[in-house]
């Protein structure tokens, strides 16, 4: 006759502590919550710097040449693309961090709010500093005739393609990860 281990029986104090201790864990998620109020805050300055910058391209426009209102547009978008790149954090951080939005109810609301996994949010952060930062070239690039300063501009192009480089690298990662994972099943 065998001797058989007596079955495993957990400590009830223990399995207490580890429930409240995943359940403290569980909702210190949302601590993340007011980051994402503040980065709401940062949209509405942003929407307000835009259209400051809305009245000073108008107010300069006839007078403006063709190259100061190419610059001007540019501004406007550089301003766009930021904003942008705020609300993407703010809703697929919110989703994938802090809690699920329920779009039902909405009908107008983009689909792609709650379909941006972490993988895709960096994708679209960086595709986003990456126009932002070829904005910044382009800016510097259109006003060579008025202020040449090829050492700013060596960084800006260098700093550009620095961005360009991980971007490249991090949807090759990710690609490569996704490859993978399909491949194991």
């Amino acid at each position: 006759m065998t001797e058989q281990p007596a079955p495993y029986r957990p400590n009830p104090i223990l399995k207490r502590v580890e429930g409240a201790f995943e359940s403290v864990l569980f909702n210190s998620r949302w601590l993340m919550a007011p980051f994402y109020l503040g980065l709401v805050i940062c949209l509405a300055v942003m929407l307000f710097k835009f259209f400051t910058k809305l009245w000073e391209f108008i107010i300069h426009a006839p007078v403006a040449t063709e190259g100061d209102i190419i610059l001007g547009a540019l501004s406007l978008i550089d301003v766009s693309l930021v904003g942008n790149l705020i609300l993407i954090v703010v809703f697929s951080g919110y989703e994938n961090f802090v809690s699920r939005i329920d779009p039902g109810g909405h009908p107008d609301w983009p689909e792609w709010i709650t379909k941006v996994d972490f993988a895709g949010l960096k994708q679209k952060m960086l595709a986003s500093i990456v126009a932002i930062s070829a904005i910044q070239v382009l800016k510097a690039f259109m006003s060579i005739d008025t202020v040449f300063e090829p050492q700013k501009l060596a960084w800006l192009v260098g700093v550009h393609l620095v961005f360009v480089i991980s971007a490249l690298m991090l949807a090759l990662s990710d690609r490569w990860g996704s490859d993978s994972d399909h491949g194991d099943e």
